[in-house]
C-alpha cells in the first residue's frame, strides 16, 4: 500500500516542472507586462524597472516577448510528437502483426532514414514558402515518423511472438483487437519515452529552422526565434539570449522527466502481462 503513494509522488515530482512550463507559456500573453511590439529601452538595453530583462535588438521587452513566445513553440512541438508517436505506434504493430506489409514499411523507412533531417526541412520549407510554422512542422512528422516506427516495430516484435498474442490470433480475432488489446497495453513505456523524445525533436526541429530562416518570421514572439535575433547583442544584454535558451532547455528536459515518470515501471508492465 505504501509503494503506490510514494510512486504517484514520484511521477508528481518529475511532472510538475513541465506541467508548470506549459502553464506558464499559455497564460504567458496575460500575464505579460507590455506589448511585445512596444520599444521600452534602447536596443539591447539593461534590466531596469520597466523591462526586468532587458530589451532586444529593437528595444522591446524580452521579458513579455518571452511570456508570449512558449505557446507557439510548445503547440508546434506537441503536434509533431503526438502525430509521429501516432503514426509510428499504428504502422510498427501492423507492421510486426502483418509481415508482409511490415516490409513494405521497414523498406519505406529505410529509405527515409537517409535523408539528412536538416536538408530534408530545407526542402521542404522552401518548396512551401508561405508555410511558415505549417511547413516546418509538416517536415518534422516526415522525417520523424519512420525512425520511430522501426523503434516501435522493434519494441512490438517479442511481444508479438508471445503465446498469448499467437492464441488470439489463432483464435480468429480481429487485426484491430490484437492492436489495441494485446500488443499496445505492453508497449506504454515505449510510447511514452518516443512521444518525450519526439516533443524534444519537435522544438530542436523548430529552433533549427529559426536559426535558418524557415518557419517562424518576425515580428513575431518565439522562443527560437528570439535567439537568433539577439545573438548579435549577447554580449550587450545576455538575458534577450540566455532566458529563450534556458525555457527551451527546461521544457525539453522536464518534459521527457514527466514522460520517464510516467512510463510503467517492470513491476507494472509484469502485471499487464
Amino acid at each position: 500500500m505504501s509503494a503506490l503513494p510514494k510512486q504517484r509522488r514520484r511521477v508528481l515530482v518529475r511532472a510538475l516542472p513541465a506541467l508548470l512550463l506549459v502553464l506558464l507559456a499559455l497564460t504567458g500573453p496575460l500575464l505579460a507586462p507590455h506589448p511585445v511590439d512596444l520599444p521600452l529601452t534602447a536596443p539591447y538595453g539593461a534590466p531596469d524597472d520597466q523591462a526586468v530583462l532587458g530589451g532586444d535588438q529593437l528595444g522591446r521587452d524580452v521579458f513579455s516577448r518571452l511570456l508570449h513566445g512558449g505557446a507557439p513553440l510548445i503547440a508546434t512541438a506537441l503536434t509533431v510528437a503526438v502525430l509521429v508517436t501516432g503514426a509510428a505506434t499504428v504502422l510498427g504493430v501492423l507492421a510486426v502483426l502483418r509481415p508482409r506489409l511490415g516490409r513494405w514499411v521497414e523498406r519505406t523507412a529505410d529509405v527515409a532514414i537517409l535523408l539528412p533531417a536538416v536538408l530534408g526541412i530545407m526542402l521542404i520549407a522552401l518548396a512551401w514558402p508561405a508555410g511558415g510554422r505549417l511547413a516546418v512542422a509538416a517536415a518534422a512528422v516526415v522525417l520523424g515518423t519512420p525512425y520511430a516506427v522501426r523503434v516501435v516495430a522493434a519494441a512490438a516484435a517479442p511481444i508479438a511472438a508471445t503465446g498469448y498474442v499467437e492464441a488470439a490470433a489463432a483464435g480468429g480475432e480481429r487485426l484491430w483487437y490484437l492492436v489495441t488489446r494485446e500488443v499496445l497495453p505492453n508497449l506504454r513505456a515505449t510510447v511514452l519515452a518516443l512521444f518525450g523524445l519526439r516533443f524534444v525533436e519537435g522544438v530542436y526541429v523548430v529552433s533549427v529552422a529559426a536559426f535558418l530562416q524557415l518557419g517562424p518570421q518576425p515580428p513575431e514572439a518565439d522562443w527560437a526565434l528570439m535567439i537568433r535575433e539577439n545573438s548579435a547583442g549577447i554580449l550587450l544584454n545576455p538575458w534577450a539570449v540566455a532566458a529563450p535558451c534556458l525555457a527551451i532547455g527546461l521544457l525539453a528536459v522536464s518534459v521527457n522527466l514527466a514522460a520517464d515518470a510516467l512510463a510503467p515501471t517492470r513491476t507494472d508492465s509484469e502485471a499487464v502481462l
